[in-house]
């Protein structure tokens, strides 16, 4: 199975790859500018890849190491400071990652060379980057089933500032475990004890939409109870767009990284609704919809302008902080709320003026914005 799964890269794979290779770029650039910033915080970070796979498809076409370790050399400051790691327990993959990445122009370049394990995923695993726990650092996490997944494993990885975790959740394989008690201990590990026995009560009648809503929902709440507070899941449907088949899920704590990967999961997404994302790839784009993943996936901009009069009635609140706090866990971006506040800025229904008394330009919502809303 794993042969075929490398002998061509799906769309749904490049996506998954420019996804998590954006948000590199992003965290990577934040991260140095607190480096450059601060000269006596550590002046390394670093990368981990816990299932990197070959490197390449069959097809020569690049999978996220590579791209991430191009990224890495058009930076010569990241070129001076960057850590990278990749494990993968099939010795053959790891040693075919590793010519790949030899022969990328510009790799000697390297102040740290890169550094390879061939390492069953468990509890050992946690050795491998206890080093790096005194450095930010960004996780990718691509298992090919569900083992090795735990929340342990997911919460101790973000623990310190500017580690963030980006990792595969295998949706049918875990959907099938969820009633299977031969991994019972596996899907345990993963929601926690009593997360998951909810979650295996509450899908017994549900249909496969709600069922899916469900579990992830679960997984969503039992991250963030284990001091993950920032959790953004990305669906991916599979070729004939019918069902879904995996999702890319972000964590964080942190908004601002938070915020950042949204708006690259915003601009992924293969269908919007009224400017809103629905935060999913679907090869077949608007021909085949599933239940939202995120509370309010498929709502229209008319709902978020009544949840923001309903919350902020009679208050005065600076924009920077009510879009922090209201859009978690919620499926607007930046622009979706700027673009409701203007309307109703021009409608009346709110006022608004920058902290310096003066009023916004026609046609603009800066972020330091003071918006009152009526009494």
């Amino acid at each position: 199975m794993k042969e075929v799964f490398f002998q061509e890269q799906r769309e749904q794979s490049r996506i998954k790859s420019r996804i998590v290779s954006k948000y590199f770029s992003a965290w990577s650039k934040i991260i140095l500018s607190q480096q450059q910033k601060n000269p006596w915080s550590p002046q390394t970070m670093a990368y981990i890849d816990l299932f990197a796979g070959r490197g390449e498809y069959d097809d020569e076409s690049k999978s996220t190491p590579v791209l991430i370790m191009e990224k890495i050399l058009t930076n010569t400051e990241l070129t001076k400071r960057i850590i990278t790691i990749f494990n993968d327990k099939d010795k053959a993959n790891i040693c075919k990652l590793k010519d790949v990445i030899k022969q990328i122009d510009g790799i000697d370049n390297l102040k740290y060379a890169p550094k390879y394990y061939n390492m069953e995923i468990g509890n050992e695993i946690e050795q491998l980057f206890t080093v790096q726990h005194s450095m930010p650092t960004l996780f990718f996490v691509d298992p090919w089933g569900y083992k090795g997944l735990s929340l342990n494993l997911i919460s101790s990885i973000i623990s310190n500032w500017g580690c963030d975790c980006i990792f595969f959740f295998n949706y049918n394989r875990i959907n099938m475990g969820i009633d299977n008690d031969a991994v019972r201990s596996h899907m345990i590990s993963l929601f926690g004890d009593e997360q998951f026995d909810i979650v295996r009560q509450e899908c017994g009648n549900k249909t496969p939409e709600e069922r899916e809503i469900l579990i992830v929902q679960a997984l969503c709440d039992a991250l963030r109870n284990n001091n993950c507070q920032y959790v953004l899941p990305f669906r991916f449907t599979n070729e004939n767009g019918t069902r879904t088949s995996h999702h890319l899920i972000f964590i964080s704590k942190s908004f601002r990284g938070y915020d950042v990967m949204k708006d690259i999961m915003y601009k992924e997404s293969s269908e919007k609704k009224d400017g809103v994302s629905t935060f999913a790839y679907n090869p077949k784009d608007s021909k085949y919809r599933q239940g939202s993943l995120l509370d309010m996936l498929s709502h229209p901009l008319e709902d978020l302008e009544s949840m923001l009069l309903q919350k902020y009635h009679g208050k005065t609140i600076v924009f920077t902080k009510l879009y922090e706090e209201h859009s978690v866990d919620k499926p607007f971006c930046k622009k979706n709320y700027k673009e409701v506040l203007k309307k109703m800025l021009a409608e009346g229904k709110i006022s608004a003026e920058n902290i310096k008394g003066n009023s916004p330009r026609e046609g603009t919502f800066p972020d330091n914005m003071q918006v009152k809303f009526g009494a």
